[in-house]
């Protein structure tokens, strides 16, 4: 077991990569805590798994404080931190909405912040853990009506490089995850509006959205699950301070070049 006795905790667990992510956890040995806004959805899971459910938001510091210390009451410390929470707000820069800009960034940016500064002092003191934050291949390429949610993906991949920086020479490693197309609930909102401009079903919109992804599919929750294992686990002893890209190839694909190739 890759990561047995060790504490995990994982936000934005109640569906999707959290949820998936705390599955294998579990299986993989590690004490889960699992928290997210909706109570029931994370009961069900620490129900699941034998674990332990502090429902709230991220981005509120009163959370994560209660997040961190029933974590070291139950566990006595935490070994893993994965931030998977995160939400996405449509607009250009010219037409975001304030409160929609403020609040991406305190759900994307600032809620691993502050749970990467609750629990670096157990980390250090247990003489190292791993954080793990769950970016987007959207922190490096823009969409033209995704504005609050790339920046905030994109400033996410720094603060894993400042973490890896500052934390590294005491133990802790900090890594980020850069998904593409996800077969999750906040994937199958996005396809059912594409699918409903388009006028196909959400399988079609999946498969369009990926069309020119050299692996031509999205991935899913579990092939997402499975990096963050990698990254949390020892099996990712040297990695460090950097990106790993997990979108079938989309990134490797220089999209101009689309007007040579076969009709």
């Amino acid at each position: 077991m890759r990561l047995k006795n060790k504490v995990a905790l994982i936000t934005g667990s109640g569906s999707g990569i959290g949820a998936a992510t705390a599955r294998l956890f579990a299986a993989e040995g590690a004490h889960v805590v699992v928290t997210g806004r909706r109570p029931e959805p994370i009961a069900a899971i620490a129900a699941e798994l034998g674990g332990l459910a502090v429902a709230g938001d991220t981005s509120d510091q009163k959370h994560v404080d209660a997040a961190v210390a029933a974590a070291v009451s139950a566990y006595g410390g935490i070994d893993v931190l994965v931030c998977s929470a995160g939400v996405a707000f449509g607009g250009a820069v010219g037409d975001l909405d304030h409160a929609d800009w403020h609040r991406t960034l305190d759900i994307n940016l600032n809620g691993p912040r502050m749970f990467t500064k609750a629990v670096l002092p157990m980390m250090i003191e247990r003489g190292g853990g791993s954080i793990v934050m769950v970016s987007s291949t959207a922190s490096m390429a823009a969409a033209p009506t995704s504005a609050a949610y790339d920046i905030s993906k994109a400033a996410l991949n720094a603060l894993v490089r400042s973490i890896a920086v500052a934390y590294g020479p005491q133990g802790v490693r900090a890594n980020a995850l850069c998904p593409g197309w996800v077969m999750t609930p906040m994937g199958d909102e996005d396809m059912d509006g594409l699918g409903a401009v388009k006028g196909i079903s959400r399988h079609e919109a999946y498969d369009l959205a990926n069309a020119d992804v050299p692996l031509r599919r999205a991935g899913s929750a579990a092939e997402m699950a499975a990096c963050c294992l990698f990254l949390a686990s020892d099996e990712s002893s040297i990695v460090t301070g950097t990106t790993l890209v997990a979108d079938g190839g989309g990134q490797a694909v220089e999209i101009t070049s689309k007007a040579f190739g076969p009709e």
